[in-house]
């Protein structure tokens, strides 16, 4: 489970990191949307299979019951304000697991 102190430092963050943050999702012309790290947790998680892939890479992160307070955050916000706890290489895996989702 993550630890306590990801979410504490997880509310502390601000909402002006979210406003000057590269694209959520690259639409690559004729192919598939993509995921990226700065993809809000809770567009990740609509989407099933990536749900899926969240659920695989970062156990019990969509089932935490302080969800509501950090959905709104990307994967690499998270990693920066977690101090430690959720890594730069778990987020690098996630990212690439859901780039590598089949196309629907």
């Amino acid at each position: 489970m993550i630890h306590r102190a990801v979410f504490i430092a997880l509310l502390l963050a601000t909402s002006a990191c979210a406003q000057n943050q590269a694209p959520d999702k690259l639409e690559y012309p004729g192919g598939p949307v993509v995921y990226t790290e700065d993809t809000p947790v809770e567009k990740i998680a609509a989407d099933p299979a990536a749900a899926a892939v969240l659920n695989k890479d970062i156990p019990d992160l969509l089932s935490d019951s302080r969800y509501p307070m950090f959905k709104s955050m990307s994967l690499k916000q998270m990693q920066t304000a977690s101090g430690g706890d959720l890594s730069h290489e778990t987020v690098n895996k996630t990212v690439a697991d859901l780039q590598a989702l089949p196309a629907h």
